[in-house]
């Protein structure tokens, strides 16, 4: 095949690709206006829900400005309509950050603001679909997180100081600050419940585990792939041993699972869910960049190894 052929069949594909996001995008503001039609139809009909998400706003005048606005607006977006989503997004977002202000101002409407900020993600993610056929997730790929490789031949001894570093602030960012601002949160807006004591335990050895495997994985990346974990000062030799050699990604599963272990040992659900939300993000807008990448740089020796070793589920047995 000609390089005239390949593109046009490459650009063939990112076309009917194209046409499937935007078949997501505007399904999503379809199930949006329909679940925004049965929230507002519950409020009048159920008070328990409009005290649980509405608290003491007025049910009326809410109504009036988020029917057109946010149900309406939504399905006309689903019907093709695209304009109406500069509508139904910046109000979407308008409301959930003030949704966020009120439930904690005042202690009421939690599920109202948990709802919103959730629709708030899903309407921008959809809008970006609708709009460049994708979500252009490589554009937050510059600077630290930008790919690049570590300086050849530093001191392995160096490069394992500095990716201990990142880890840490990782672990801090991510295991430590968000998750303690979503516990506070879920406190605030009267949202937590109370976990089995049996299942913090779980919880705890779980992040000891999923710990382990992340130092461990640290140390073969920055002793055997002379890098570190860092997009932009990554490994120059396709690591093979140690944890690489049960799964591709081990410091990312490691991550994941550490926070889902600190959701359930420090009794918060809402974090745990934070944590299975980043299996999407990871897989779905950082995987794909981060593969392409290890592909260009290794070529086949890449391509042998991802035909080999799963990317989360861990082998039985280590590959030789």
């Amino acid at each position: 095949m000609n390089q005239t052929a390949g593109a046009v069949l490459g650009s063939g594909r990112w076309v009917r690709e194209s046409a499937v996001s935007r078949a997501v995008g505007r399904a999503y503001f379809g199930l949006q206006a329909v679940a925004g039609a049965a929230w507002w139809i519950a409020v009048f009909t159920a008070p328990a829900v409009r005290l649980a998400t509405l608290g003491g706003i007025d049910p009326v005048l809410m109504a009036a400005a988020d029917v057109p606005l946010f149900v309406v607006a939504s399905a006309l977006v689903a019907l093709g309509v695209r304009w109406a989503a500069w509508i139904a997004v910046p109000w979407t977002l308008l409301v959930s950050a003030a949704m966020v202000v009120v439930a904690t101002a005042t202690g009421a409407a939690g599920w109202g603001a948990l709802l919103m900020v959730a629709a708030a993600i899903g309407s921008v993610l959809a809008w970006l679909l609708l709009r460049f056929g994708r979500i252009p997730a490589d554009a937050a790929l510059v600077g630290p997180l930008g790919f690049g490789t570590a300086r050849r031949g530093t001191a392995p001894l160096r490069q394992l100081v500095r990716t201990l570093l990142q880890m840490s602030v990782f672990w801090i960012l991510f295991l430590g600050v968000i998750p303690l601002g979503l516990a506070l949160l879920e406190w605030r807006w009267g949202l937590r419940t109370e976990f089995p004591v049996a299942v913090r335990v779980l919880g705890a050895a779980i992040l000891l585990l999923a710990s382990a495997l992340g130092v461990w994985a640290a140390f073969a990346m920055a002793l055997r792939g002379d890098g570190t974990p860092l997009p932009s000062a990554a490994a120059n030799r396709l690591v093979l041993a140690g944890p690489y050699r049960l799964v591709r990604n081990p410091m990312a599963l490691a991550g994941i699972v550490q926070a889902f272990g600190v959701g359930l040992c420090g009794g918060s659900w809402l974090i745990a869910v934070y944590a299975l939300c980043g299996i999407l993000y990871w897989n779905e807008l950082v995987r794909p960049f981060e593969e392409d990448d290890l592909a260009r740089r290794f070529g086949a020796e890449f391509e042998a190894y991802r035909a080999r070793v799963r990317c989360w589920v861990p082998r039985l047995r280590p590959v030789g």
